[in-house]
């Protein structure tokens, strides 16, 4: 190779290994969190009737969005397989910046891909894929306020984290830790000493990731437990007494329990229709 143009190329090779990797966009939490019901009548008299969530109206008859606050969604399609087990579609975060997030995510060697159907979502956003398989989307909101005008009913106004299932706690973190930011702010298990559960938080809010870690491959009772959505309450006992006095002594959810989970925090878990988990918890520790 004659001298000029080695010397060029080196040149443009030492400019490659000194451009920075595209800087990451803010995460700033728990946009949506997206499952399937085999019956939506059924699905939305537990979302809307026993939760008191606002069911934002939709031209399609197939797909319900229930607002949580102005940014977070609860997303129930129709449509579950009789023999589909994972009730879970995809879960969602928000960013400021979906282009953004394209060229970094892209600098990781982690390919992000446009949606087809935003709509849902209530903004722009990629989708790729976690390590176990997961959608997962990255969404710049356009929703706008809570509908005004109607009694708020809401027994919680917050998503707090959502749970995924984990076969390898290593390689979800090169994703999540790695690529998105996240960070870890607890683990715990039962019994003491063992490790079932990884929090992981979004690097810009206080929301987060929970690793449900799994060393076998999960029935459709377990995934219905571990793809769950936990949703933030003052007081469980408020929580509780409203949960009893919107269902019937015939439903399961009436005789739904509180506990004190491991985090030392108030917990009560009620169902929907398909089995998906709705986990309320208080935000502090018990004394």
């Amino acid at each position: 190779m004659p001298s000029t143009l080695r010397t060029a190329v080196l040149v443009a090779f030492a400019t490659l290994q000194v451009q920075p990797s595209p800087a990451r966009p803010p995460v700033f939490g728990v946009a949506h969190v997206r499952v399937m019901t085999s019956d939506l009548p059924k699905a939305r008299r537990f979302y809307h009737d026993v939760l008191g969530l606002p069911d934002v109206p939709q031209a399609s008859g197939s797909v319900a969005i229930f607002r949580v606050n102005d940014r977070q969604r609860v997303i129930v399609r129709a449509g579950l397989p009789p023999d589909r087990d994972d009730r879970f579609v995809d879960v969602a975060f928000e960013t400021p910046d979906v282009a953004a997030m394209r060229r970094h995510l892209a600098s990781k060697a982690i390919d992000a891909r446009d949606v087809d159907d935003a709509g849902e979502g209530e903004g722009q956003a990629i989708e790729t894929a976690d390590p176990d398989g997961h959608r997962v989307r990255l969404i710049q909101l356009t929703a706008g306020p809570m509908i005004a005008g109607t009694p708020d009913r809401r027994l919680s106004r917050r998503i707090l984290h959502a749970g995924l299932t984990i076969r390898d706690a290593d390689a979800a973190d090169r994703f999540y830790k790695d690529a998105l930011g996240f960070s870890e702010i607890w683990r715990g298990g039962r019994p003491e000493g063992v490790v079932n559960w990884i929090n992981m938080r979004v690097p810009d809010g206080t929301d987060y990731l929970e690793y449900m870690l799994m060393t076998a491959a999960p029935d459709r009772r377990q995934l219905g437990s571990a793809h769950h959505i936990a949703m933030l309450v003052p007081d469980i006992q408020a929580a509780l007494e409203a949960v009893r006095a919107r269902t019937a002594d015939g439903d399961p959810n009436h005789r739904a329990v509180p506990q004190i989970g491991v985090n030392r925090r108030w917990q009560l878990n009620v169902y929907d229709p398909d089995g998906t988990r709705v986990e309320f918890m208080e935000p502090w520790t018990v004394r």
